[in-house]
């Protein structure tokens, strides 16, 4: 039995678990910024060489001057003042419609069959195509940018929210019912905490959506905030400032990211970190 076992095994290779290597939190932030601290390098060396004139794009100093400028003068203030406070209520408005619709179509037979198919039309619909028409309906003020932001960032919520719900275990669901749970007391103390991965995902889409869309929004004939900012810079051909604006917008996006790794972290402490061996 002996020497049949042994020929069975002969040639296999013995199994090595993988070992996670532990890594401090300083160097797996050094290893983060390399990328953007390189194209800060090759930035400013193009600049230096020539191969990147003004007129093209400005220099890297010459950026931090026009912020220094824009700062100065109260430009830069009250236009991120502005942008922030746009995106944030569009931004609020369209996570709070897809967690309602998300809950009511994941959650309930009628919900999906009255609701879903419309809602999944109007999401293929992009949202810069509704540009003109929010103009038609709601002219040229706040209420138009605001709208267009509350529109870009209720879809991803609404898919997430939907498919973190449906995914909920049914078997739990019903065992909660028969302890005499009511639907609203099941949804908010086991339909939503088993949804949460699924939802912190739809906020991350959201909230980088709502960057995208206020720079579309901001395009609706502003009169303040970051893209009135970048179409006076256009008019005088002031790449500095553009590139400021852009650099803004940029760093808008990632600290939206950002907060929502931190929120995993808080809400979600047993997940392992993004990219860590299994």
């Amino acid at each position: 039995m002996s020497a049949v076992s042994e020929a069975a095994t002969e040639g296999l290779v013995t199994p090595r678990p993988q070992l996670r290597t532990p890594r401090s939190r300083s160097f797996a932030l050094t290893v983060r910024a390399l990328g953007p601290v390189a194209l800060l390098v090759l930035w400013w060396a193009a600049s230096a060489t020539g191969l990147l004139t003004p007129d093209v794009l400005a220099s890297p100093a010459e950026v931090l001057r026009a912020v220094g400028e824009l700062w100065g003068n109260g430009q830069l203030p009250d236009a991120l003042t502005t942008s922030l406070t746009r995106s944030g209520i569009g931004l609020l408005i369209g996570l709070a419609a897809g967690l309602v619709l998300g809950i009511t179509t994941g959650f309930t037979r009628l919900g999906d069959e009255l609701l879903d198919s419309s809602l999944q039309t109007l999401r293929t619909i992009p949202f810069l195509a509704l540009v003109p028409l929010f103009m038609v309906w709601f002219g040229i003020n706040e209420t138009a940018k605001i709208l267009l932001i509350a529109v870009a960032t209720t879809f991803p919520m609404y898919v997430s929210t939907s498919s973190g719900v449906r995914n909920t275990d049914p078997k739990l669901v019903e065992a909660m019912r028969s302890f005499g749970m009511s639907r609203l007391a099941v949804v908010r103390e086991v339909v939503l905490p088993g949804a949460l991965p699924s939802l912190l995902a739809g906020l991350r889409l959201s909230m980088t959506l709502s960057v995208i869309a206020l720079i579309a929004a901001e395009e609706i004939n502003a009169t303040a905030g970051i893209g009135y900012l970048m179409s006076q810079a256009q008019s005088y051909a002031r790449t500095d400032i553009l590139a400021v604006c852009i650099l803004i917008y940029g760093l808008l996006g990632l600290s939206a990211d950002i907060l929502v790794r931190l929120l995993e972290r808080v809400l979600m402490p047993w997940r392992r970190p993004q990219g860590e061996a299994r």
